[in-house]
């Protein structure tokens, strides 16, 4: 569909959720995409940021371009820890989609929903080379968004069989058990205390706050061996020696992992075994023994979202939802 060089589509939220994507489409556009990145085909910076207000606090743009996906375009994304407590949501922002051919942006849509949907589809893709692929129980520690988004993405990649939800919020827990058991058709109970969502767990998500300065919850001894931790809070959640009985610690981009050990993050991880990229086109090996504890640190990539944008709006398209702005 040709840009239009007088107008663009703008998609509100409910648009981009009425386009209909499900969470399989979303996990084969990343596979594709990180397939493309291992193979040298993408052009994508670290991400820059500005962090009003306080350290935790940020605002990044985050430019990409997949040639082969026809997709190019930015998504100016904040994420602000504190807005839980005002009643708002701590992820917020926008994606400009533009025409790869003109330059002309397409469309200006809500990027809040493609941010969760793309981020437990990224996780569940990293787990598909670094799990077991007999996974059945899941760990989610932090039950906003993110930890309905990857239980979801872990559910369409393995026949999981029961998960536990924990959350530092009173109530928040038993409230994500309650939803997502109904959605997903197996049981998930609350647990009270987080060494409960880990220990037994073969798949683990920590899904909360990202903060510069880890609290490191989860201990040395309790992921089990054979177990795949996806951390979706950076090394939030993870004391350092939880972190080092890992065997293979992996991220969805090397150089934007450096780019935060720079800025305070990430400051005692284990070696780097590999990107998603790399995982995606077998140019190095995932989990190669059942006993394996794995992880992925995925930074959440500009990617991941220019693989989503184009589904998102050639549906909308076809659907004509949104309201044409003028240029």
């Amino acid at each position: 569909m040709p840009a239009d060089p007088n107008r663009v589509l703008y998609l509100s939220r409910a648009d981009v959720i009425r386009a209909g994507l499900t969470m399989p489409d979303i996990i084969a556009a990343l596979e594709a995409a990180f397939i493309e990145k291992g193979h040298s085909r993408v052009e994508m910076p670290p991400k820059p940021g500005i962090h009003p207000g306080s350290g935790d606090n940020f605002i990044h743009a985050m430019p990409a371009y997949i040639p082969a996906l026809g997709a190019a375009g930015v998504k100016w994304v904040s994420g602000y820890p504190g807005n839980q407590e005002r009643g708002l949501p701590y992820i917020n922002g926008l994606l400009i989609l533009n025409d790869p051919e003109t330059g002309l942006p397409l469309a200006v849509m809500d990027c809040v929903w493609i941010t969760a949907a793309r981020t437990g589809a990224a996780t569940a893709l990293a787990a598909r080379y670094l799990a077991r692929r007999d996974s059945a129980v899941a760990g989610i520690l932090g039950c906003g968004v993110q930890g309905r988004s990857n239980l979801e993405a872990l559910a369409v990649e393995f026949r999981l069989e029961s998960a536990r939800a924990y959350d530092t919020v009173p109530g928040v827990a038993a409230r994500f058990a309650e939803e997502m058991a109904a959605k997903l058709g197996f049981p998930v109970q609350p647990v009270a205390h987080p060494r409960d969502a880990v220990t037994g767990a073969d798949v683990v998500v920590t899904a909360g706050p990202i903060l510069k300065k880890p609290h490191a919850t989860i201990k040395a001894g309790w992921l089990q061996p054979g177990a795949f931790a996806s951390l979706v809070d950076y090394d939030t959640y993870w004391d350092r020696a939880a972190l080092a009985e890992l065997d293979l610690f992996c991220t969805d981009d090397v150089p934007q992992l450096r780019h935060y050990q720079e800025m305070g993050y990430f400051q005692d991880i284990p070696p780097i075994h590999a990107d998603l990229g790399e995982l995606a086109v077998g140019s190095k090996l995932g989990r190669t023994a059942d006993s394996q504890r794995t992880a992925t640190a995925n930074l959440g990539l500009a990617l991941d979202d220019m693989a989503v944008a184009p589904l998102v709006y050639r549906r909308a398209r076809e659907q004509g939802l949104g309201v044409w702005l003028p240029l």
